[in-house]
C-alpha cells in the first residue's frame, strides 16, 4: 500500500494578491530557498502554465534532481506544479491565493507526495522528508512575506514580464 503524505501551510501577507502570485512564480525566489539550481526548462524569471523546470542540487546530504511541470495556472488565485521526473513516486504542490479585502492575502500551500520503496519509502517519508519539507515550506512563506511586504519585491519581479500577467499593469 502506497501512503500519500499531505502537508498544508498558510500565511497572511500584507500585499496585493497579484504581487504575491508573481513572487510565488519566481525561479530566483525558489532557488534561494531550496538551494537547488534550475538547469533546464525555465531557468530564470517567472513560470506560467506549461513551463517545466529541472532543479538539481543537494538536499539532506545527497545529490537530488526534481523536474516540475506547471500543469495548472490561474492567475492570480492558483497554480500547481507536478513532478515529472525525480526521486519521489509522485509530487504535487498546489499554491492558492485569496484576497481578504483588507489589504492582505492568504497564501495557502498543499503539497502531496508518495515515495517509492514501499515500507522503507514510507519510513523515510515520515521520519525525514515530512519535517524537512515542512521546514522548506515555512522558510519559503517567510521569504515571500518579507519580500512582498517590503520594497524588495521591485527587484524580484522582472519587467516587462513575458507571462500571462504584466507586472507593470497588475502590480500595485
Amino acid at each position: 500500500m502506497v501512503r500519500t503524505f499531505k502537508l498544508r501551510d498558510q500565511i497572511i501577507v500584507r500585499a496585493p494578491i497579484d504581487r504575491c502570485f508573481l513572487l510565488s512564480t519566481s525561479i530566483e525566489i525558489v532557488e534561494r530557498e531550496l538551494r537547488m539550481h534550475p538547469v533546464r526548462g525555465r531557468t530564470r524569471g517567472l513560470v506560467v502554465g506549461g513551463y517545466t523546470v529541472r532543479w538539481e542540487g543537494w538536499q539532506m546530504g545527497l545529490p537530488q534532481f526534481h523536474e516540475s511541470l506547471i500543469e495548472a495556472f490561474h492567475p492570480p488565485t492558483f497554480f500547481r506544479d507536478r513532478m515529472i521526473a525525480g526521486r519521489f513516486r509522485t509530487f504535487e504542490h498546489d499554491h492558492s491565493f485569496a484576497d481578504r479585502c483588507d489589504g492582505t492575502v492568504l497564501l495557502s500551500d498543499e503539497l502531496r507526495f508518495t515515495m517509492p520503496w514501499s515500507f522503507l519509502g514510507t519510513m523515510v517519508g515520515s521520519l525525514r522528508l515530512v519535517p524537512h519539507i515542512r521546514g522548506l515550506m515555512r522558510r519559503r512563506f517567510a521569504l515571500l512575506k518579507r519580500i512582498a511586504e517590503s520594497e524588495e519585491w521591485r527587484t524580484d519581479i522582472p519587467a516587462p514580464v513575458d507571462t500571462a500577467m504584466s507586472a507593470e499593469s497588475r502590480i500595485v
